[in-house]
């Protein structure tokens, strides 16, 4: 069954993930979007793009912690290892998210809903944020299911926030609500609604001459020093690393159980 729902405004896309009920991205999704990608870099009608959850309070949630674990198990089976010298190959999420931020066109992510783990780390490859007020949480937890953020997340959230605070959120896995989020940076702005407000800024974009419009994009995404590709290669690598132990395959089995949660302690 699909997972992205499309609706053409003109020279603005939305692109709404739907993956009921709990709206997780899994490879399907990721499969998905490569084809989006491709499509719109041969579409030069398309001028922005807007991303947003079609599933109630949902943007992404976080990937799907099920295939995780089959993952994890499978590699195990193997008797997969994963080291340093020998950096895991880019493929997948990380892979697509790079995509998208090379993308010539403004990718806006309009946060309506949880945010977490792959879900964080694909607002953090979209160039522009605005979140929805309401109670929801947007942030990287994975270390309370004994991984760390395999799509980029270390890197990017660490630039975008400083380090300091990325390092803190991070290590304790805690998230934030869309304030906090829009206080220390991690998103633009809060709108009462983030979908609409997002298409009020892509239509705005829209009209900006195209090749101004990329030339600027990858000009100011190359001044920011962006993630190297060792540093990202070694998160790959890492997250492979955890993703195989005994201790993340027990704490995601145990997320996934009826009341699992990404934001709790599973060792309490």
């Amino acid at each position: 069954m699909a997972q992205l729902t499309r609706e053409a405004l003109g020279p603005v896309q939305l692109i709404r993930f739907d993956n009921p009920p709990m709206g997780y991205m899994d490879a399907g999704t990721v499969a998905e979007l490569e084809r989006l990608v491709d499509e719109v870099r041969a579409t030069p009608a398309v001028r922005a793009l807007v991303f947003a959850g079609a599933v109630p309070g949902v943007f992404i949630r976080h990937y799907s912690v099920e295939e995780l674990v089959r993952l994890g198990e499978s590699l195990q089976a193997k008797g997969a290892t994963f080291e340093e010298s020998r950096p895991a190959p880019e493929r997948g999420f990380p892979l697509v998210a790079r995509r998208i931020e090379e993308l010539p066109i403004p990718t806006i992510a309009a946060i309506n809903g949880h945010a977490m783990g792959g879900g964080c780390e694909f607002a953090l490859a979209c160039d522009i944020r605005i979140a929805g007020r309401g109670a929801y949480s947007i942030g990287l937890p994975e270390v309370n299911i004994g991984l760390l953020p395999g799509g980029g997340g270390t890197q990017k959230l660490a630039r975008l926030v400083g380090m300091p605070r990325a390092l803190e959120m991070m290590l304790r896995g805690r998230t934030v609500d869309p304030e906090e989020a829009a206080r220390i940076g991690l998103v633009h702005e809060v709108a009462d609604d983030a979908v609409a407000r997002a298409l009020a800024i892509a239509e705005e974009l829209a009209k900006k001459p195209p090749k101004a419009v990329a030339h600027i994009k990858r000009l100011v995404r190359g001044t920011m020093d962006p993630p190297s590709a060792a540093d990202l290669g070694l998160e790959r690598t890492l997250f492979l690393d955890l993703v195989t132990s005994d201790d993340a395959i027990r704490l995601m089995t145990k997320m996934n159980a009826p009341g699992g949660d990404i934001r709790t302690n599973l060792e309490d």
